[in-house]
């Protein structure tokens, strides 16, 4: 029960923290790149099935190649991870469906740092470590790939729109 227990934490931590950073990045890039809310959505729910299924199906096969896993524990991880990332990525969908649309990003910014800030606040205090640090590493990774993204989306833009 405790293994299962830990492949389902497994699929959620990878799954919330991979909706977040992914979601977000291809959000800033896209309204950087598009300023198109229809592009926004549609890589937003893009990314809430293609991604997860493909996440899914990473988690899987590296639960699998340890080779310490029963079926059971692989799959629960399997599909921790799909459910996970694909109800936290379209998450994303509210403000931008709601919101004026550049209210909409920054709010979607702010939310997806929430979530990932929660959570790392959660790993800290499991592994009773500094939270401030753990955090801090976890957000600054978030926001570099916001920022890069962002610059991304504007350089596409310029080369090719």
């Amino acid at each position: 029960m405790i293994k299962l227990l830990h492949s389902l934490k497994t699929g959620f931590s990878f799954g919330l923290t991979s909706a977040t950073i992914t979601t977000l990045g291809l959000m800033v890039g896209l309204h950087s790149g598009t300023h198109s809310k229809l592009a926004v959505i549609g890589g937003i729910l893009i990314i809430a099935v293609a991604d997860a299924i493909s996440d899914a199906l990473g988690i899987h096969i590296s639960e699998e190649s340890e080779n310490k896993h029963t079926a059971k524990e692989i799959w629960a991880s399997t599909i921790a991870t799909f459910i996970t990332k694909f109800i936290f990525a379209l998450t994303f969908v509210i403000p931008v469906v709601l919101l004026e649309f550049s209210t909409a990003m920054v709010v979607s910014v702010i939310w997806g740092l929430t979530m990932l800030g929660v959570f790392s606040f959660q790993i800290a205090r499991e592994q009773k470590a500094k939270p401030w640090g753990v955090i801090s590493e976890h957000l600054l990774i978030a926001l570099i790939v916001v920022f890069i993204t962002h610059y991304l989306g504007d350089w596409i833009s310029k080369i090719f729109g």
